[in-house]
């Protein structure tokens, strides 16, 4: 590894109005190097990234490539410089196959005509280079997440890319995906290629990473071999204080009539029912592999989709749910896993988002009262504490771990009976993690049941005070939390265990 920076980021600063992004921060990556970007949401990760890119121009602050002061005002500008950003979001074409995404804009042609031939061996080399196996003429829409990934590296090396900015790559994986992944990673790194790499997940940068630089409120905090520092360190650095229980104290039930319970509920195309019940004040995890049928239950339950039949009870009454509005009515929530395309209207305001589906609770005369309706999202935003310059800032704006409280505020404004999470904290970062965390262990304090679905173990483990293990679309076991272990999960979950 090349012991003089490949990229030399000195002094960058950068301001919004009412948000100071960046104050001074300096960055460097080697050739060869991969080099971990860690902070919380709004920290100034993608700020610093977007400047890069050329997507946005920094107010002060030098970009030097080899040594060489470079102005990067373009995108177009950061790939001559040898500069390619892989955003969690893939930049790709749907309908065109995988060959044409990898050399869009820059197909070989002769006398004015696509050269089939040479544009295939063109993406045949680079494939070979990374040791990747796609098929050239299947289109991306057709292809999985990780394959889709794949192209979007094998495009960044095709325009000879010697610094790749990998933007949270293992967000949408599967553990056997990020496996492959690293493969590639390391592919490249023997190559002399610079890899940013930007994740929230603290156990896969010390996997894979040779020095993590942490930001913090938009300034720099250390950077640092990261042989030289411990998950808890990193977490500190991150957060500015110690997070020592990433987990908080969770109530115990002190009722044990069943305030929620799902009887034989099927959801489409499965032949068997799932039966559960929630008892006021407690959080029931739901634990298994991608696939196996959580967000399809929860989904079911909250009228997302009509079941294929069951019933489910609140309080002891059968509910008819026949959409989203029945099950909001009856005092059923959902907070969905993707909250930029289920969850929020992107383009509204925290107000606007957080009253959608209360409004007639603000209507006067015909009119919505405007003074009432900013009174009651300020006084949530202040005890979620989101940090929003403005309750007019527009949700697509917020970090990722402000939409989800934003989502979240939602069903606080008229708190309801039952709240099913589904994925609560993928995407975002660990001191917007231990909010969430606190919120819904206070929501259970108060009583409401709660359902949790998470692809995270710990998190399962963690936050539950009992686990209903799914596979094949059924819950196989269901464990208290004293004997709820990361094996015995597994093993029923794969199915090692008879269930």
């Amino acid at each position: 590894m090349d012991a003089a920076p490949y990229l030399a980021m000195r002094g960058i600063s950068k301001t919004y109005p009412g948000v100071h992004a960046l104050d001074g921060v300096s960055f460097d990556v080697r050739a060869g190097e991969v080099h971990a970007l860690v902070g919380e949401n709004g920290a100034g990760k993608s700020t610093l990234m977007k400047i890069l890119a050329g997507a946005t121009p920094p107010d002060a602050g030098t970009i030097e490539i080899r040594g060489q002061a470079v102005n990067i005002r373009t995108p177009r500008d950061a790939e001559r410089l040898g500069v390619a950003i892989i955003y969690q979001e893939f930049n790709l074409v749907p309908g065109l196959d995988v060959a044409a995404n990898i050399v869009l804009g820059r197909e070989p042609n002769r006398a004015g005509v696509i050269d089939a031939r040479a544009l295939d061996e063109q993406v045949l080399s680079v494939l070979k280079r990374l040791g990747l196996d796609l098929p050239l003429r299947a289109e991306i829409r057709t292809l999985a997440v990780a394959q889709q990934q794949q192209t979007e590296i094998a495009k960044a090396l095709s325009v000879n890319a010697r610094l790749i900015v990998m933007d949270e790559p293992s967000a949408a994986l599967t553990p056997d995906e990020v496996d492959k992944l690293f493969v590639v990673i390391r592919k490249l790194r023997s190559d002399g290629v610079g890899i940013v790499y930007i994740s929230h997940r603290i156990d896969e940068i010390f996997t894979i990473a040779d020095r993590i630089t942490v930001l913090r409120d938009g300034k720099l905090v250390e950077t640092g071999a990261a042989s030289s520092y411990k998950a808890d360190d990193v977490i500190r650095l991150m957060v500015g204080r110690p997070l020592s229980a990433h987990f908080p104290t969770l109530p115990a039930p002190t009722q044990t009539t069943p305030r929620f319970a799902v009887r034989e509920l099927r959801v489409p195309r499965r032949d068997f029912g799932v039966t559960f019940e929630v008892r006021p004040g407690e959080i029931f995890g739901l634990a298994g592999l991608v696939g196996s049928g959580r967000t399809s239950l929860l989904r079911a339950v909250c009228g997302a989709d009509v079941p294929a039949g069951g019933t489910v009870e609140l309080d002891g009454v059968t509910l008819r749910i026949r959409g989203p509005s029945d099950a909001i009515s009856a005092g059923l929530a959902f907070v969905t896993e993707d909250r930029k395309a289920q969850g929020l209207v992107l383009g509204m305001s925290v107000r606007e988002n957080v009253t959608l589906p209360h409004l007639a609770r603000f209507v006067r005369l015909l009119m919505v009262d405007r003074r009432e309706e900013t009174t009651a999202v300020q006084k949530l935003s202040d005890e979620l504490r989101i940090r929003t310059p403005s309750l007019e800032q527009l949700a697509r704006n917020l970090s990722g771990g402000n939409q989800q409280k934003v989502v979240l505020a939602k069903w606080l404004l008229e708190t309801a009976k039952v709240i099913c999470f589904d994925e609560p904290t993928r995407g975002i970062d660990v001191g917007a993690k231990a909010e969430i965390y606190e919120l819904i262990a206070r929501l259970a304090a108060g009583g409401v049941a709660i359902v949790m679905a998470s692809s995270e173990l710990p998190e399962v483990l963690g936050m539950s005070t009992r686990i209903g293990v799914m596979r094949g679309g059924r819950i196989v076991k269901v464990f208290d939390r004293a004997e709820a272990t990361q094996e015995n999960v597994i093993r029923y979950a794969t199915g090692t265990v008879a269930a």
